[in-house]
């Protein structure tokens, strides 16, 4: 079993076994003093488990490194917050040391964004690597498998938010606000639905200008 694992990893272009370990590397350093540990596993285990099954997924359906380097940049974002489970992201304290101004003071904002861009990035990041999959390896054609990325970040959006929802009900207790990033907003889940799909629409208008 070791060496049909070790197989695996060795059929990866090693830009993509370099990014995985990466990735790893990323995982373990966000650990380091961990200023949240009950809700880390829950932040980063499903992180790790995607990592773990990478080999195999990619051995069954292989992806250009650019569409991998897209899924790689969106977990890096995602391992980066789930450091502080989103809600706490201490950016406004960064940019006040560089520049004297809070980013949610300049933008007028009383929440913290990071959940935000993370969401808009699951679309900006995620629509090539759905579209070349739809493409490779579900014998759509190149115009369909863009239609069809793009509804599949909707689908993928609502579908994580009802996931998200039922964990924190099951698994987080009383930190369930915390640990979701509703941070108050009854309008969280639709806000982060829609983000995700305008990221998918910058995507998919780059994508196309590319072939034109």
């Amino acid at each position: 079993m070791t060496s049909g694992a070790v197989a695996m990893w060795k059929t990866l272009p090693i830009a993509q076994r370099r990014m995985i370990l990466l990735l790893l590397a990323a995982i373990g350093l966000a650990n380091v003093a961990q200023p949240y540990p009950d809700l880390a596993p829950l932040q980063h285990g499903p992180t790790v488990g995607l990592i773990l099954a990478a080999p195999w997924l990619l051995r069954c359906w292989p992806l250009s490194t650019a569409a991998f380097a897209c899924i790689w940049l969106f977990l890096l974002l995602h391992t980066f917050g789930a450091r502080w489970i989103y809600s706490y992201v201490p950016y406004d304290e960064w940019a006040r040391a560089v520049s004297g101004q809070d980013l949610s003071s300049l933008f007028g904002t009383s929440r913290n964004g990071y959940d935000r861009l993370v969401h808009l990035a699951f679309g900006a990041l995620l629509t090539l690597p759905v579209a070349e999959s739809a493409w490779r390896h579900g014998g759509l054609s190149r115009c369909w498998s863009l239609a069809f990325a793009f509804a599949a970040i909707g689908l993928g959006s609502a579908a994580y938010e009802i996931f998200e929802w039922l964990l924190t009900i099951v698994a987080a207790g009383e930190t369930a606000d915390y640990y979701n990033g509703q941070q108050g907003d009854v309008w969280d889940a639709q806000k982060d639905m829609a983000a995700a799909q305008v990221g998918s629409a910058v995507a998919l208008i780059a994508l196309l200008r590319r072939r034109e």
